[in-house]
């Protein structure tokens, strides 16, 4: 039954994000702003929910290891194998603003939380955490992103430069489907994680192991899929614009909003995989730059840091 359900899982992940992208394509026209920014919000916020989800709970219970690890996780796993899947599959174009904005964004949001982490070496504290003032500081940034985003779009409406939607495209329509889309996302992937693990763990692997695989993927497959499905329709600006907004979500909505609800000691482990969160972002910038594309040949190098990647952590763990 187990295998029945992953495979459900897994069908209603596509299709949901058959009908997501399509949905907010069509609100993107509706509106008459770029499709980045819908990538930017409405795409980035539905398919962080996962990762909100976990973290919030993780916090509650006061498993802050999960609720950190969760995120930085998750935002490694959308920098190489999301960006590098959907580039190899379709090459992602990237526009200016991107590169000098959002992307840069992302980097201050990656250096924001290296720094509120480093209690022990900045302030002699006896250790590490991310407290309430901390969150409330990431909650703060996250509000001057969602200034940028509505005054960026209200900048394109008014400049009249996006082309009017079909006249098939119907509000009603285009809100259904892509509500729909979300629904079968977050549902599809919550069946993929329980019943992954109930292999997993039938199969021999450890819960550490199955901890930074299958849960951490598992909560970022709402992004792959997505940004996948954006790369083969040639949305990608949605694609990109999905990659960058939940990460962008991940640390100052996620991580803001849990140790707001209670404080979070840091594990000292965490600090490699913020370095390497950084490091990858700065990677990002620089093969967006280059010719303001994403091809197949750094999709290619992004998927192969990933799999560097976990060597390391279950070699580490």
């Amino acid at each position: 039954m187990a295998y029945i359900l992953l495979v459900i899982g897994f069908v209603l992940l596509i299709k949901g994000a058959d009908y997501f992208v399509d949905g907010s394509s069509n609100i993107a026209g509706l509106l008459q702003v770029p499709s980045i920014l819908i990538g930017l919000t409405i795409v980035a916020f539905g398919t962080s929910s996962p990762e909100a989800t976990v973290s919030i709970i993780a916090a509650l219970e006061g498993s802050a290891d999960v609720a950190l690890g969760n995120i930085v996780g998750s935002n490694i796993f959308n920098l190489t194998l999301v960006v590098g899947a959907a580039a190899i599959l379709y090459p992602l174009t990237v526009q200016s603003e991107t590169t000098k904005k959002e992307i840069p964004f992302t980097l201050l949001a990656s250096g924001v939380l290296l720094v509120l982490i480093s209690d022990i070496f900045l302030q002699g504290l006896s250790e590490n955490s991310i407290s309430r003032s901390d969150g409330i500081i990431l909650l703060l940034f996250l509000s001057i992103f969602m200034y940028y985003i509505i005054e960026t779009a209200m900048s394109s409406r008014s400049n009249g430069s996006n082309a009017n939607p079909p006249n098939d495209v119907k509000w009603g329509k285009s809100i259904l489907i892509t509500i729909l889309g979300l629904a079968a996302i977050i549902f599809g992937g919550q069946m993929v994680v329980t019943n992954g693990t109930e292999i997993a763990y039938a199969l021999g692997m450890s819960e550490t192991l199955v901890g930074l695989t299958i849960i951490a993927i598992g909560t970022s497959l709402p992004e792959l899929v997505t940004s996948i499905t954006a790369a083969l329709k040639k949305e990608s600006e949605i694609a990109l614009g999905n990659i960058v907004g939940s990460n962008i979500f991940n640390i100052l909505f996620v991580l803001g909003a849990s140790s707001v609800i209670t404080p979070l000691s840091v594990n000292n482990k965490i600090f490699a995989d913020v370095y390497m969160m950084i490091i990858l972002t700065i990677l990002l910038l620089i093969f967006s730059r280059t010719n303001y594309r994403i091809g197949k040949r750094e999709g290619i190098m992004l998927v192969l840091s990933y799999v560097i990647y976990m060597i390391f952590i279950i070699l580490r763990n």
